[in-house]
């Protein structure tokens, strides 16, 4: 484990203001003003991903209920971009340094899981774990940065779990408030090295139809996150759908199936409402994607379902909406003219 991370002296002398504050050693300045013609004439970056789709630098919520496999997913994810390749299977990832503090979780426990993850692949040394670090406020961020420093050229940080590291809230501080602080602790870290940070967290009891409503606390957490991922257990083809949306990705619905022999996610082709359905209504839309305003004879024909079945499913599915009634026939919603 990595001496700075885990019980540094030096760095438990440091500030212990609940609010966020100038990372040290400094680097360059950042700019933060412009005139309007300076800022049109700047060219930037494009953002840096993890990632590519899902995860890009900047603070990432990842958050889902227990023992839904978020643990699985962040530190597959994590030796995934370390290694370089391919994350979940299937997206191409840049390879580079990554920490994973991993703050429930004993050394044992990790050295199982990665072997159930690498199999026969080599553990990659440009992964950092410690199964401890200071709050956020009281010097782990600096432990972080320090870490930072050492690897220019980092990639990401996962902080599994954020409740670990969040740090008491200033006195007198709302709940809103106190959670937009916390988060802003590792935006700091996040923005000035440029790098996406994890924070791996719970979801409340309730369900909802609003995914962001899920996450628990308050909106703070959320409005302070650049990106907010949320992993839910689902029913059909699928283990778990994510949900994504954030500054810099495009809001989304991510169908993964869950190995547990490997302990790896793999994320599924095709639409997430393909896999979380059943049977039935993954052959009837599949039909209709192809064949816009298909009537019900012309889907049974095509599928090989009986007629009776087709026609009862689509009225189910547009009550759902999966379809949408169209000259006749049937559309998916946003697609050929489909307006869910």
């Amino acid at each position: 484990m990595n001496d700075d991370l885990n019980n540094p002296p030096h760095l438990y002398s440091a500030h212990t203001s609940a609010e966020p504050q100038p990372l040290q050693p400094a680097q360059q300045r950042i700019r933060t003003a412009w005139t309007a013609d300076e800022l049109m004439a700047t060219q930037f970056p494009d953002p840096k991903w993890a990632v590519p789709g899902l995860i890009s630098e900047g603070v990432n919520l990842l958050a889902g209920p227990p023992k839904v496999g978020k643990s699985w997913l962040s530190l597959g994810l994590a030796l995934s971009v370390a290694a370089g390749g391919t994350a979940m299977d299937s997206v191409p990832v840049e390879g580079g340094p990554v920490l994973y503090l991993a703050l429930e979780d004993t050394a044992r426990r990790l050295q199982t899981r990665m072997r159930k993850l690498l199999g026969t692949d080599p553990a990659p040394g440009s992964l950092t774990l410690a199964t401890s670090c200071p709050p956020l406020p009281q010097g782990g961020n600096e432990a972080i940065a320090q870490w930072c420093e050492r690897n220019p050229e980092a990639r990401m940080v996962v902080i599994d779990v954020f409740a670990k590291m969040r740090g008491s809230s200033a006195p007198g501080a709302s709940a809103y408030d106190a959670d937009y602080a916390a988060v802003g602790h590792a935006k700091r870290i996040a923005d000035h090295y440029g790098i996406a940070v994890v924070l791996v967290h719970h979801v409340r009891k309730a369900a909802s139809d609003d995914f962001l409503a899920e996450v628990s606390g308050t909106n703070g957490l959320a409005g302070a996150a650049d990106a907010t991922l949320v992993l839910k257990r689902s029913r059909g083809q699928a283990d778990g759908v994510l949900h994504v949306t954030g500054r810099d990705v495009d809001e989304a619905e991510y169908a993964l199936r869950f190995y547990p022999e490997a302990g790896a996610w793999q994320l599924l082709e095709g639409p997430a409402a393909d896999h979380t359905i059943g049977d039935t209504r993954v052959a009837i839309l599949c039909y209709v994607r192809e064949h816009p305003e298909a009537k019900p004879k012309q889907i049974a024909e095509g599928t090989g379902l009986q007629s009776d079945l087709v026609r009862q499913t689509c009225s189910r599915m547009v009550n759902d909406v999966q379809l949408i009634r169209k000259a006749g026939g049937y559309v998916v919603p946003g697609e050929n003219g489909g307006q869910a």
